[in-house]
C-alpha cells in the first residue's frame, strides 16, 4: 500500500510543532528530517521514528510494531510505529518527536574538521 498525499500532509502538520520538517519519497515511503537529521519515516500510511536502545523500550511497552521493510519477520529495530495517541497529542508528540531527533543526532556520523597541511 503506497503512503497517501493526506496522510504525509496530516503528519507533517502534526510534526510542525517541532520546527520544519524537510520530507523525500524514498523506496515507496517517506523519510522525514529535521535539521537535516534522518529521524522518521512513513511508510503503508504508518508513522515511525528512529528509536536506541534506550528509547525503543518506550515504544514496545506502547505494544508498537517495528518497521518490517521485507514484510513480517523482516525487522528493521531502528524504527518503531508511534502510537495513535501520541500522534493526535501535540505535547506528547513533540516529545516523542525531539527524542527520536535525540537518537539521530547520537546515530549521525560525526564530522571531523578538515586539517590543512602545512607547507
Amino acid at each position: 500500500m503506497p503512503v497517501s498525499k493526506e496522510y504525509v500532509d496530516y503528519v507533517l502538520d502534526q510534526l510542525s510543532c517541532l520546527g520544519p520538517i524537510a520530507h523525500k519519497r524514498m523506496f515507496g515511503g517517506v523519510g522525514l528530517y529535521f535539521d537535516g537529521l534522518f529521524f522518521a519515516l512513513i511508510d503503508d500510511d504508518i508513522l515511525y521514528f528512529k528509536v536506541d536502545d534506550n528509547t525503543r523500550t518506550r515504544y514496545e511497552a506502547a505494544r508498537t510494531k517495528p518497521f518490517q521493510p521485507g514484510g513480517v519477520g523482516s525487522s528493521q529495530s531502528g524504527y518503531y510505529s508511534l502510537p495513535v495517541n501520541v500522534l493526535e497529542d501535540l505535547d506528547q508528540l513533540k516529545a516523542w518527536a525531539q527524542e527520536a531527533v535525540e537518537v539521530a543526532q547520537r546515530k549521525a556520523p560525526s564530522k571531523k574538521p578538515r586539517t590543512r597541511q602545512r607547507k
